[in-house]
């Protein structure tokens, strides 16, 4: 566990604690609001989560040889994470469109 800093395990560890708590926050918010995109986008953050959990258990073993996998299921999961919040923003963003129709309006110039 010497590989890293007690300052850097510090924002390791609450960076992913802050993404847990987002994740659970965006659920409310989703049961709140009645609208289950958001429930996606929940799910959407999970490879991302285990995308920073494989990098601080890599770290945590002084990134040993052994766990090298490791660093490639990171790499994956950060990929997929990185897909996987596009589809649930992009499905958000059609469903506020279906719902809230905008009202196109002409603004006539004073001139």
């Amino acid at each position: 566990m010497h590989v890293l800093s007690i300052p850097t395990w510090i924002i390791h560890i609450s960076s992913v604690l802050e993404w847990i708590t987002a994740i659970w926050l965006i659920w409310i918010y989703g049961e709140l609001t009645k609208n289950r995109s958001w429930w996606g986008l929940s799910f959407a953050m999970l490879p991302a989560l285990i995308s920073a959990m494989c990098a601080c258990t890599w770290h945590y073993f002084d990134n040993s040889q052994t766990l090298e996998w490791l660093v490639t299921l990171q790499a994956t999961m950060t990929l997929v994470g990185n897909f996987t919040l596009w589809a649930a923003a992009y499905i958000i963003w059609r469903s506020t469109k279906a719902t809230s129709p905008m009202k196109t309006q002409t603004i006539k110039s004073e001139q």
